[in-house]
């Protein structure tokens, strides 16, 4: 016997009321997962995670992405390591000069990229498969390692405009920690007055990541030392090397700094004179074809005059 509020459904309603229930359980439970996968709870100490499970719980809270996406980020890591393990120390670089998060490794964002570009499969095939039908199919996996390597060639951008910034605002914090040691300011003081300064600025970044190092119990060597390593630039590189051979040497940091500074905009003049005398060179072939289809334009109706018609006098 149908039991009455069965009897009373149209007919047919059954399993579309069963999908609509699957569909709703299972759009439920994805949102549960997320809910609890992007909650920062700590690793347990006597799990799987050895001597960087700080690194991981720090990970966890500052990027969410990660949090989503932690086992399969965990799988194409150990893959990374194997395949591009020559290629990595030059990327971890990138990523400590690019501002990002110092808890990524470079082969954990190496594998951030190419989930990413897996992801975008999907849109891939849509609009290839709707240009080129079959042949579409096939270039997919071309536009996955496209995708992949564009963003990879983005974060080497990314780490050279903000190295750039860097070294153009530069000579001005040096010169502020001139005056400040002068003016009979320590250098602790003058250091945290100047990232203040220039806050929500690379230069103010890296060496407020300097002066939490001196606050940490580093000695003033090993944080400098730590900021060439991150950086590894020329210009950086010999900036401290002068500030740590002043600092065996006792001569004042201040002498050191404004020494620097002007070296630095020495530098960057002598830059700009070279980009200018190489802007003449680098304008005569865009200047003489120029000059060439003026010369079409006004003697062409000319030529074709006496072409066609012969020359009449």
């Amino acid at each position: 016997m149908t039991h009455p509020l069965l009897a009373a459904l149209p007919a047919g309603s059954g399993p579309e009321m069963i999908a609509c229930a699957v569909i709703g359980s299972a759009a439920g439970l994805l949102v549960w997962w997320v809910v609890r996968v992007l909650q920062s709870e700590d690793i347990e100490q006597d799990l799987e995670w050895r001597y960087d499970v700080s690194r991981i719980n720090e990970l966890r809270r500052v990027s969410s992405f990660y949090r989503l996406f932690q086992p399969a980020i965990q799988l194409l890591a150990g893959l990374n390591r194997a395949a591009f393990r020559e290629g990595l120390p030059e990327m971890q670089r990138q990523i400590q000069t690019a501002g990002l998060s110092r808890f990524w490794l470079a082969e954990e964002y190496l594998a951030r990229i190419q989930l990413i570009a897996a992801m975008l499969t999907p849109a891939f095939v849509y609009v290839l498969f709707a240009m080129y039908e079959t042949l579409g199919l096939f270039m997919v996996p071309v536009a996955v390692a496209l995708t992949a390597w564009l963003m990879r060639f983005a974060l080497a951008v990314r780490a050279r405009r903000r190295l750039r910034e860097i070294k153009r605002r530069m000579p001005f914090l040096l010169d502020l920690l001139t005056l400040l040691m002068e003016s009979g300011s320590t250098f602790l003081a003058a250091l945290r007055q100047a990232v203040r300064e220039f806050e929500d600025h690379p230069v103010a970044e890296e060496f407020g990541r300097v002066l939490s190092d001196m606050n940490m119990g580093k000695t003033r060597a090993e944080a400098f030392e730590a900021m060439r390593q991150r950086l590894s630039d020329e210009e950086i590189t010999s900036i401290i090397g002068s500030i740590l051979q002043g600092e065996e040497l006792g001569t004042p940091l201040a002498r050191i700094f404004r020494t620097q500074a002007d070296v630095l905009r020495l530098k960057r003049s002598q830059w700009a004179e070279t980009v200018a005398a190489e802007a003449g060179v680098n304008m005569l072939l865009p200047s003489t074809l120029v000059m060439m289809a003026a010369a079409l334009i006004i003697l062409g109706p000319f030529l074709l005059n006496i072409l066609f018609f012969g020359l009449q006098l």
